[in-house]
C-alpha cells in the first residue's frame, strides 16, 4: 500500500488547480443571462455613448497625512515619481505617446505657459516658481468642474490650494485590445504598484489587480497562520481524547493525510481540474477519514477487549499472555480481522451512499459544482480504501512491535468509558420509555425546519460590509486578525473619489422589448430615469443619474444637429422631452443623424426596431444584493402596455443564478434522498433480509436535512451559492452516522442479542466512535468562526450544525425508530438471514 500510495500521490504533479471552464460555462442558463447575451449580440460590449477607446486609465493615489497634497514640494515629488515610472520599459510600452495626467502636470503646464510642455519642462517650471506662485496656479487650475477638480477628493473646495490627497492617471492600453495588450498593461500596472509601494514621503498607492493579489495573499497567509493551527489543534486534541493513546493518534492522523493526498493524486492522473475541490474537498475528506479511522480502531478495541474477557472466563488468559510475549501476533491480527469484517459493510454502505449523495450534484446546472462532486466522490473512495487497508496494516504492525517489547496495547473503547457510556445510553433509555413521543417531536421539528426554507435569506454571495470585529482583533498573540490595508485604502477611495474612467464604472442595464415604436416605450424610458434617481445603489452626479438611454443620446445628438432637433421637437407635442408621436420616424432620423450612437441604445434589425436599452451607472459602494434590489425596482416600475422591462447586470444576474441554484439544489436533494432510500432498501434486503430496516435507516437523513434548514433560519445563515452547495452535501455526510448505528444494531441481532441489548451495544459501542468523529469535525470547523469574512464563518457554522444534528439524530432519535421497527418489523428475518459472525458475544 505504501508503494501504491507513492504512485497515486505522484499524480499531484499533474494536478490542474484551475477550472478549464470559462465564465459562461460556469453559470446557469437563466433568463437574465439570456438577456445579457442578447444585449451583447445586438448592442456590443461597450456601454459608453462615445466610440470605443483603446486606453483605460490606471490611477495612482497620493495622500499626504497631516499635510497638503497640493503644496509645491508634494507636486514636485509627484513629477519625480512620474519620471521614475515613465523610464520603466513596461510602463513606456503600455503608455505609448500618452503622458501621465495629474494635478501636478496641469499646474506645471500653466506655470510653463504651454499645454504641450514636456515632463522635463514641467519639472523646471515648477522648481523655478515660488510657493506663492504655485499656490495661485493651483487655485486657477482646480476650479469647479475643471479636469483638475476631477482628480481631487469629493471634499475638496474648488479654487483652493489645499487637499488631503489627489490622483494621477496613466492612460495605458485597454486589456480588451487583445492578449498582447493585456500582457503589456499587466506588466505596466505591476511596475506602477511596485514603484508606489517603494515610494517614501507622501503616501503613494494603487488599487489594481496587483494590490488586490498581494492583499489576498496576505489574507490567505493569515488564514493559514491563524485558522489552520487552531483547526489542527482541535483535531489532534479530540483524537487524543477519543483514542487516549499517542500511537493511535499518529496512525489515525496519517490515514487522514494520505486520504487527502490520494484524492488530489487521482484527480491529477485523471486530468480532472481541482478548482473548488481545493477548498471544499480536504475539509470533507478529513471529516470522513477521521470518522472511518475511529470506527476501525473502536471495533478493533472492542474485539480485543471481548476476546480477552472470553479467554479469562475459560481460564486461558495465562497461555495467551505467554504467546503474546513470544511475539505471536494472533491476538492482534485476529481482532483486527474480525473488526474489519464487521465494520467493512457499514463503511462500504457509507461510501456508496455518500458517493450517491455527492454525485447527485452531477445534475446541477453549474459546471464547477459538477466538477466538485466528482472530486469529492473520488476523495470518499480514497478514504474508504486507505482506511480499510493501509491504516489497519500500520496499526497491526505498530502494535506487534510495541507488544514485543512488553507494552500492552489493549485500550478501552470510548463509548464504554465511565463518563461517556451513560450519555450515549440515554438515547436507548429514552427510546424504551417514550419512543413514539420522540419520533413525533422529531418530525414536528423537522417539519418546522422544512417550512423555514421559503423564509431563508437568499444572497448570491456574502460580502464583508463591516470591519473586523474587535474581539477577533484582540485575540491573544498570533490569533489576532490584522486589518487589511487594502480594504482601508479601497474604502477611502470609494468614499472620496468617483471612478477614474466613467466607462469603467460598474453599470447595470434595463432592456425594453415589445412595441418599442409606441410612445409608451419612450415613456417607459423616462420612467427608468426617474425610478433610478430614487435608488441609493445608483450613482448620481450633481443630483442626477448620468444614465445612457435613447432619450439622453437623442438629446445629445439634437444639440449638434439642427435637422434632427427639429424632428425631435415636432414629435414632442407636450414639450416634456419625450416624443409622443411618430416615434418610428424619430428613430429613422436618429439613425440617419448618428448611426453609431443610435445603435447603442436602439436596436434595429432588418429596418425594424426590436428593443431599447438604458445603461444605469452603479455606485461603487453598492453590494451585489443592493444592486439587484435597486435594478429590479427600476425595471419593475415600468408599466407600459406592450413593453417588457428586464434588469440585466451583476446583481440581477447573480440573483437569478442563485434562484436557479436553489431550484437545482431542491432537485439534487430529492434525487439524492430518493437514490439513497432505494439503495439502502435494496442492500439491507440482501444483507439482513429486511428491506424495511433500510428504509428506517434513510428516514433520519431527511430529518437532518430539514433540521439544518431550520438551524440556518434561526442562526441567520443566508442561502448563498456556497451554502446551497454544502446543503446538498448534507445527504452524503449525514447518512454516515445512521448507517453505522443501524448496521451495528443488525449485526448484534444476528449474534442473537435481544432488541434492547443490540440497541444498547450499537449506541454505546458505535456511538463512541460517532462522538469522537463529531467532536473532531466540530472542533476543526469551529476554527472558521474566527475568520473575519461572513461567508467563511457561515460555511463553518453550517458544517458544525449539520454534523452536530446528524450525531444527535443518530444517537437520540434513531434508537426510537429502530425500537418501533423492532415491534412491527422483521427482527426474526434479520436473525435468520445471516449466521452469527465469528467472535465473542457480549452479554446483554
Amino acid at each position: 500500500m505504501l508503494l501504491v500510495t507513492a504512485g497515486v500521490v505522484a499524480g499531484i504533479g499533474q494536478l490542474e488547480t484551475q477550472s478549464r471552464m470559462n465564465g459562461s460555462d460556469a453559470v446557469g442558463d437563466t433568463e437574465v443571462a439570456q438577456k445579457l447575451d442578447y444585449i451583447r449580440a445586438n448592442y456590443g460590449a461597450n456601454d459608453s455613448e462615445s466610440n470605443a477607446t483603446s486606453v483605460s486609465p490606471a490611477p495612482v493615489y497620493v495622500r499626504s497625512d497631516g499635510g497638503n497634497a497640493l503644496s509645491k514640494a508634494a507636486l514636485l515629488d509627484s513629477l519625480s515619481f512620474q519620471r521614475q515610472v515613465v523610464d520603466n520599459e513596461s510602463v513606456a510600452a503600455a503608455l505609448g505617446d500618452r503622458e501621465p495626467f495629474g494635478v501636478a502636470n496641469l499646474v506645471a503646464k500653466r506655470l510653463a505657459g504651454s499645454p504641450a510642455a514636456s515632463l522635463a519642462d514641467q519639472v523646471a517650471a515648477l522648481e523655478s516658481a515660488s510657493a506663492t506662485e504655485v499656490e495661485r496656479a493651483v487655485e486657477s487650475t482646480a476650479t469647479e468642474n475643471s479636469s483638475a477638480a476631477a482628480l481631487l477628493p469629493s471634499d475638496y473646495e474648488p479654487g483652493t490650494a489645499t487637499a488631503e490627497s489627489r490622483r494621477v492617471l496613466f492612460e495605458f492600453e485597454s486589456a480588451d485590445d487583445g492578449d498582447a495588450a493585456a500582457e503589456r498593461r499587466t506588466a505596466a500596472t505591476a511596475a506602477l504598484y511596485e514603484a508606489a509601494r517603494d515610494r517614501s514621503g507622501p503616501e503613494y498607492f494603487t488599487l489594481g489587480e496587483h494590490a488586490a493579489a498581494t492583499a489576498n495573499a496576505n489574507y490567505s497567509q493569515q488564514m493559514i497562520e491563524l485558522i489552520l493551527p487552531v483547526a489542527l489543534l482541535a483535531i489532534l486534541s479530540v483524537l487524543a481524547f477519543a483514542y487516549r493513546d499517542l500511537v493511535d493518534v499518529i496512525v489515525g492522523f496519517t490515514g487522514v493525510v494520505l486520504s487527502v493526498l490520494w484524492m488530489f493524486g487521482i484527480l491529477g492522473w485523471m486530468g480532472i481540474p481541482a478548482g473548488f475541490t481545493l477548498i471544499i474537498g480536504p475539509v470533507l475528506v478529513v471529516g470522513l477519514s477521521v470518522d472511518y479511522g475511529l470506527h476501525v480502531f473502536t471495533r478493533y478495541r472492542e474485539e480485543r477487549e471481548a476476546r480477552s474477557a472470553s479467554r479469562e472466563q475459560t481460564g486461558s488468559a495465562r497461555r495467551d499472555t505467554t504467546r503474546e510475549q513470544r511475539g505471536d501476533g494472533e491476538e492482534i491480527r485476529e481482532p483486527m480481522a474480525r473488526g474489519l469484517s464487521s465494520v467493512a459493510v457499514a463503511l462500504g454502505l457509507v461510501t456508496l451512499t455518500a458517493a450517491v449523495g455527492f454525485m447527485s450534484n452531477i445534475t446541477n446546472e453549474f459546471g464547477v459544482i459538477r466538477q466538485l462532486s466528482i472530486g469529492i466522490t473520488l476523495g470518499v473512495v480514497s478514504t474508504f480504501v486507505v482506511s480499510l487497508t493501509l491504516v489497519p496494516a500500520l496499526k497491526v504492525t505498530v502494535d506487534r512491535l510495541l507488544e514485543r517489547v512488553g507494552l500492552d496495547r489493549r485500550k478501552q473503547p470510548l463509548g464504554e468509558t465511565r463518563l461517556i457510556e451513560p450519555l450515549l445510553g440515554s438515547g436507548v433509555r429514552l427510546a424504551k420509555r417514550a419512543a413514539p413521543v420522540v419520533i413525533v417531536l422529531a418530525l414536528v421539528a423537522g417539519s418546522a425546519g422544512a417550512v423555514a426554507w421559503t423564509d431563508l435569506d437568499r444572497q448570491s454571495v456574502q460580502q464583508n460590509q463591516d470591519d473586523i470585529a474587535d474581539w477577533k482583533q484582540d485575540l491573544p498573540g498570533p490569533l489576532a486578525w490584522e486589518t487589511s490595508e487594502f480594504d482601508a485604502l479601497s474604502a477611502y477611495v470609494d468614499d472620496n473619489y468617483r471612478a477614474a474612467d466613467e466607462d469603467a464604472r460598474s453599470r447595470s442595464q434595463v432592456l425594453l422589448e415589445g412595441d418599442v415604436t409606441s410612445p409608451a416605450a419612450l415613456a417607459a424610458v423616462r420612467t427608468v430615469h426617474d425610478r433610478a434617481a430614487e435608488e441609493g445603489a445608483v450613482f448620481q452626479r450633481a443630483g442626477s443619474v448620468p444614465a445612457v438611454s435613447p432619450l439622453s443620446v437623442m438629446g445629445s445628438v439634437a444639440a449638434g444637429d439642427d435637422e434632427f432637433a427639429a424632428t425631435l421637437a415636432e414629435a414632442d407635442t407636450d414639450g416634456d422631452g419625450v416624443p409622443d408621436r411618430n416615434v418610428e420616424n424619430v428613430y429613422d432620423a436618429f439613425y440617419a443623424a448618428a448611426p453609431e450612437q443610435a445603435s447603442r441604445v436602439v436596436e434595429r434589425t432588418d429596418d425594424e426596431y426590436q428593443s431599447l436599452r438604458v445603461v444605469v451607472p452603479i455606485a461603487e459602494s453598492a453590494t451585489i444584493a443592493e444592486q439587484a434590489d435597486a435594478m429590479q425596482a427600476v425595471a419593475g416600475g415600468v408599466s407600459a402596455d406592450g413593453v417588457d422591462a428586464t434588469a440585466v447586470g451583476t446583481g440581477t444576474l447573480n440573483e437569478a443564478e442563485l434562484s436557479q441554484t436553489t431550484d437545482s439544489i431542491l432537485t439534487t436533494l430529492v434525487v439524492a434522498l430518493a437514490a439513497v432510500a432505494v439503495l439502502l432498501t435494496l442492500i439491507y434486503r440482501l444483507a439482513t433480509g429486511s428491506a424495511t430496516l433500510g428504509a428506517v435507516t434513510g428516514v433520519p437523513i431527511v430529518l437532518v436535512t430539514a433540521l439544518v434548514v431550520g438551524a440556518m433560519y434561526l442562526l441567520a445563515i443566508p442561502l448563498t451559492l456556497l451554502t446551497s452547495l454544502l446543503l446538498s452535501l448534507v445527504v452524503g455526510l449525514g447518512i454516515d452516522y445512521n448507517i453505522h448505528v443501524s448496521d451495528r444494531f443488525a449485526q448484534e441481532l444476528e449474534r442473537g442479542r435481544t432488541v434492547t441489548g443490540a440497541l444498547r451495544t450499537a449506541v454505546t459501542g458505535t456511538g463512541g466512535a460517532l462522538l469522537g468523529s463529531t467532536l473532531t469535525s466540530v472542533g476543526a470547523f469551529s476554527a472558521l468562526l474566527l475568520h473575519p469574512h461572513p461567508q467563511i464563518t457561515s460555511f463553518g457554522a453550517l458544517v458544525v450544525v449539520a454534523l452536530s444534528l446528524s450525531f444527535v439524530v443518530a444517537v437520540f432519535v434513531l434508537p426510537s425508530l429502530l425500537l418501533v421497527w423492532a415491534d412491527y418489523g422483521s427482527v426474526d428475518a434479520v436473525r435468520s438471514e445471516s449466521p452469527a459472525r465469528e467472535g465473542p458475544m457480549a452479554q446483554d
